[in-house]
């Protein structure tokens, strides 16, 4: 067996090991990663970056179908399915080879295989065992498949987007799809679909979709997807799935007992981190109930020469299962390991964003999240009707709503669902990290017309009736 030596080994090669992988190589220190699938791991290969790559060609296909202007006449668009995912993959060749393969050599390595600890300070990749004094855990997460009957017997994809459990990927559009799972990923997979022309059918078991986020935010989605045909059972659960000679049947519990018919089946209930088969209890790390490795706020693991950062260690109200989350911790990992710099992160304020049509940004925390906190918090609520841009360009579906701690009215947390929140939410991002209030929000000069105004008008409507303000906001 070959056996190499290096400053840092990385189990991984997602976007947190290629962060950690290029600080070592900034601090003059050699560092492997290592890849059991694909170089560059989830977000590149099967998560972000295909999935918005399709979503935004179904957003065209549905615009032209349905403009917003009079005058303009509907236009139906003719696809090939197979054609978008070949595009996609193309993308996202193209993109691999830029930002992760190019960057692969001098002091960076790549070993091909399935890795494990077999000794506390060594791993194996196939026939390579490879040596270090420090090592990053960063293997990321992957689909979880919930205990439902039948499962093991029916064909179904999951949310690596368009693979199957077999790694199979899917090439022709489905005539119908069941989605079992509410959250992110199923609405923006499920209005993927449907905008092409799939009939599809969501099963949340809560009693709206997007659980933990505002209510204000789910209600007003779900009312939005269900007026473009998408069937959202909320307060249901999947029981039982079956395969048949006219597709999947999918047996739900709720109100009654009922079968669901599709011709595919999506399971998208959340990820778990991948932590079971890398041995370890050999290096001395230690996981919790769901898998994620325990680290501390430096990113040490319970064995002082392992690090862990991304998917890895979970989600919890500290940290969120995000590629640009891991991108920063991974760095700030290595720098830990190889210089001793005893960097701590910081999850406190990450913003996040849903990309559906529209859109949902969100940073800091809900209105419930912050009473728990033992916050006495003021709120404030408006439509996306009140916003001048949204009503300019005939877009005016969504929310906006600010919460503030009561007293001081410093702002803790914003959530909007409306064109472009995505990018609006780095606004209230950075005032929330400089601690801004309400009225910092308010006397901020803002472009008009722009949706980042909604910010200004939401924080407006704490002290005036904001249907009644002039068009520039004031």
């Amino acid at each position: 067996m070959e056996t190499r030596r290096f400053d840092l080994v990385v189990l991984g090669s997602g976007s947190t090991a290629f962060a950690a992988a290029i600080r070592a190589a900034e601090l003059g220190k050699t560092a492997a990663m290592t890849e059991n699938r694909t170089l560059g791991g989830t977000c590149v290969n099967r998560g972000c970056l295909p999935s918005k790559n399709l979503i935004a060609a179904a957003n065209i296909i549905h615009d032209a179908a349905h403009p917003r202007y009079p005058g303009i006449e509907a236009a139906r668009l003719r696809f090939k399915f197979s054609d978008l995912v070949g595009q996609k993959d193309e993308v996202i060749s193209y993109y691999r080879e830029k930002k992760y393969k190019s960057i692969v050599g001098d002091r960076i390595s790549v070993f091909e295989g399935s890795v494990r600890f077999v000794e506390r300070n060594a791993v194996q990749v196939g026939d390579v065992r490879l040596e270090a004094d420090r090592f990053l855990v960063a293997t990321g997460s992957r689909p979880f498949l919930p205990s439902l009957e039948g499962l093991d017997g029916v064909p179904f994809l999951t949310s690596d987007l368009l693979t199957s459990q077999e790694d199979v990927e899917l090439k022709e559009q489905p005539e119908s799809l069941t989605i079992v799972g509410g959250g992110y990923i199923a609405l923006e997979l499920g209005q993927f679909f449907s905008r092409l022309g799939t009939r599809v059918t969501i099963i949340e078991p809560s009693e709206q979709v997007l659980p933990n986020y505002e209510p204000e935010i789910g209600e007003t989605l779900n009312q939005i997807l269900a007026e473009e045909g998408i069937t959202i059972l909320t307060g249901t659960r999947a029981d039982a799935v079956h395969r048949g000679s006219d597709g999947i049947s999918v047996e739900v519990v709720g109100d009654t007992r009922r079968i669901l018919r599709s011709s595919h089946l999506l399971v998208a209930t959340g990820r778990v981190p991948i932590t079971e088969e890398l041995g370890l209890d050999v290096a001395g790390v230690r996981t919790d109930k769901h898998g994620a490795v325990i680290v501390d706020d430096e990113l040490r693991t319970t064995a002082p020469h392992v690090w862990a950062a991304g998917d890895v260690i979970g989600s919890n109200t500290d940290n969120q299962m995000a590629t640009p989350v891991g991108a920063h911790d991974g760095g700030i990992a290595a720098l830990n390991a190889l210089s001793g710099a005893h960097r701590k992160v910081d999850h406190s304020v990450i913003p996040r964003a849903i990309f559906t049509d529209p859109e949902v940004g969100v940073v800091g925390l809900t209105e419930r999240q912050a009473v728990e906190r033992g916050y006495r918090c003021a709120c404030q609520t408006v439509k996306m009707d009140q916003i001048p841009r949204a009503q300019a360009v005939r877009n005016p579906r969504g929310v906006i709503k600010m919460v503030a701690e009561r007293d001081s009215r410093r702002v803790l947390g914003v959530s909007m669902l409306g064109m472009d929140a995505a990018e609006v939410i780095h606004e209230a991002t950075l005032g929330i990290r400089l601690g801004a209030t309400v009225q910092d929000f308010v006397e901020m000069l803002h472009v008009y017309p722009t949706m980042s105004e909604a910010l200004k008008i939401v924080a407006l409507s704490f002290t005036k009736d904001v249907s009644k303000l002039s068009c520039c906001a004031e």
